[in-house]
């Protein structure tokens, strides 16, 4: 008689099982403490309400809803920031890569700055007293503060990833006779790109972060839509709970985005 094999059985790790008990543990734990929180606040949840606040159906057919509108003028300040912060960035790494003292100096006392003063009295200072003298709107100040802010430390990530490239790449361009632009362009900086990818992720992460701060000076961003739509409704957690998953999902697509990059440009061979 043939032999019969026995259907192979799939076992999983101890420790995906402990790590998946261990995560409906916190998730348990989190649902507990909202339900017991919402009990004894008495606090009786309108989630129904929430989706006329991203989208709307009237007489005029389809529309974006406040939240969704203000989202829009969230990713028009990061996007202009986070380019403005790269250039930044990378103007700043390279003035304190130079020979120059007063190149490196001037990138020192920026940095030294900006690091060490909060991000919310940078906004303040570049709108209220930088803005009227330079008549500039609510919008390029916040997008001035954050493109300073975020600059500085994407400078050092930049800085980090320029020095760790080897010296024989420096050498063997030098040798070729290059000048130190073409150098940077064409063998330094796409090399240190590559590197500094996933710590710049982080950064950007950050920039879309630190946005919310820019609801201070009155700019109908996601977080400021969502301060007029709870003072109106006293949708409190509905409203502050939805923007929340709304950023977490900005976040993770970026996140996402940029780590197709990542994998596309080390399958790359140089």
């Amino acid at each position: 008689m043939p032999d019969t094999q026995r259907p192979s059985t799939v076992r999983l790790p101890i420790s995906a099982i402990v790590d998946t008990g261990k995560y409906l543990a916190v998730m348990g734990c989190i649902i507990w403490l909202l339900t017991l929180g919402t009990d004894r606040l008495g606090y009786n949840w309108q989630w129904y309400r929430i989706p006329k606040y991203l989208w709307q159906f009237n007489e005029h057919g389809f529309s974006w809803g406040p939240l969704i509108e203000g989202l829009g003028i969230t990713f028009q300040i990061t996007g202009i920031s986070m380019i403005l912060m790269l250039g930044i960035g990378i103007t700043t790494a390279l003035l304190r890569m130079t020979d120059s003292w007063a190149a490196k100096g001037t990138a020192r006392v920026y940095m030294e700055i900006i690091r060490n003063t909060p991000l919310l009295i940078q906004i303040f200072f570049i709108y209220f007293v930088l803005a009227p003298i330079l008549d500039m709107s609510a919008f390029w100040a916040a997008v001035i503060a954050l493109s300073l802010f975020e600059g500085a430390y994407a400078s050092e990530i930049f800085r980090a990833g320029i020095i760790s490239i080897d010296k024989g790449q420096w050498e063997a361009a030098q040798s070729l006779g290059m000048a130190p632009f073409p150098m940077y362009r064409h063998i330094i900086l796409p090399q240190a790109i590559r590197r500094v990818l996933p710590p710049m992720t982080s950064q950007a992460v950050s920039l879309v972060k630190d946005s919310a701060l820019v609801s201070t000076i009155a700019i109908l961003d996601l977080t400021q839509q969502g301060r007029m739509i709870d003072a109106e409704t006293f949708l409190t957690f509905e409203i502050w709970f939805t923007i929340a998953a709304i950023y977490l999902a900005v976040t993770l697509a970026l996140s996402g985005v940029v780590k197709i990059l990542e994998q596309r440009s080390n399958s790359v061979k140089p």
